[in-house]
């Protein structure tokens, strides 16, 4: 038998464990397995307390994601103090994510597997047709990566363990890029496309 010190350290309540990782970022079945399991059984009691922070929990058990996000507002009401920070993004890290989308969509429709891993070298030639003409290759390629570095930042990819170049896209990206914008993105593309080639006339 174990004596316990007055006043010495405790276990946190497994709801408290749970409500901090979610507040840090999105939970994942495949990487977070234990609290996974503790968000499924406890989930009203999570969805009742994020609900007073103007806050909604979003589980895909089909996917294995979870994550919050700012209840919709009511215009006739005062803006809730927004505890989810909005993020700009640049023009070319919202292309990767809608290239990696339209990606993770042909993915599902071909494949049975789960994961869609990526190579480096593979998000270079998706992105680099929509990056201004440049002479120096290396310091293209470099752009690049900061851009997939964000992405890997923004939680929308993984770089695989042991695997210096490869990257697993993050289902949780279907939830941030919905079917309906998708199905717009080719014509935007190739809007963009025209506007580069254009800027790329001589005057």
């Amino acid at each position: 038998m174990t004596d316990t010190v007055p006043g010495g350290p405790t276990e946190p309540p497994d709801l408290s464990v749970v409500l901090v990782h979610l507040m840090r970022g999105p939970l994942y079945r495949d990487t977070h397995d234990k609290l996974w399991g503790l968000l499924l059984a406890m989930r009203n009691q999570v969805s009742d307390y994020v609900a007073v922070l103007g806050l909604n929990v979003v589980i895909d058990e089909a996917e294995g994601y979870a994550y919050l996000r700012s209840q919709p507002t009511d215009e006739d009401l005062p803006e809730f103090p927004r505890l989810v920070a909005r993020r700009t993004l640049s023009f070319h890290v919202s292309v990767l994510l809608a290239l990696l989308r339209k990606r993770l969509a042909e993915f599902d429709a071909s494949s049975a597997e789960v994961r869609l891993v990526l190579s480096r070298e593979q998000m270079v030639e998706m992105l680099r047709l929509f990056m201004p003409d440049s002479t120096n290759d290396a310091r293209l390629v470099d752009s690049i990566d900061a851009h997939i570095n964000k992405v890997v930042d923004l939680g929308f990819l993984r770089r695989l363990r042991g695997e210096q170049d490869l990257y697993e896209v993050r289902r949780i990206l279907k939830a941030y890029v919905d079917g309906q914008w998708l199905s717009e993105l080719d014509a935007r593309l190739d809007e963009y496309l025209a506007e580069l080639a254009r800027a790329g006339e001589p005057a």
